[in-house]
């Protein structure tokens, strides 16, 4: 899990601290179920919260969606790149959407049947690559 995180440009301090538990406590908890659905519903509120208001739970199905927007096509077809090679590298590849600027992504895992780490990790890379993509708008 530490080489996505890396590899993403996130290392140990992109694991912020969420309620009561600290990053460690929170990296020891993705790193333990890093192939598996959560434990229980804390866990999975944790991460969510972790990740920012910007990421929203899919009403009708067990998924979270995110709508990137870049100054140009150039702009989003770079964040895609980035994150199409952090999907590939986790195996984890996301349903997404792209029109000139605007990128929709939706993270799932189809295998465990419901949003798991593997999504938790790679939204968390993407969130890196948008503001790599749009040093202008962050």
């Amino acid at each position: 899990m530490l080489g996505i995180y890396r590899s993403a440009g996130l290392g140990l301090k992109g694991l912020k601290p969420i309620c009561s538990r600290s990053w460690r406590q929170t990296y020891r908890l993705a790193s333990s179920y890093e192939h598996e659905t959560f434990v229980g519903p804390d866990e999975r509120l944790d991460a969510l919260q972790a990740l920012g208001p910007s990421w929203k739970e899919v009403p009708d199905k067990d998924a979270i969606e995110k709508t990137f927007h870049f100054s140009d096509f150039s702009a989003a077809w770079g964040f895609m790149s980035r994150a199409a090679l952090a999907a590939e590298k986790m195996n984890h590849h996301p349903e997404w959407f792209n029109v000139y600027g605007t990128v929709r992504v939706t993270l799932t895992t189809h295998k465990e049947g419901g949003v798991t780490w593997k999504d938790v990790k790679l939204a968390r890379a993407m969130d890196t690559y948008e503001k790599e993509s749009n040093p202008t708008i962050h």
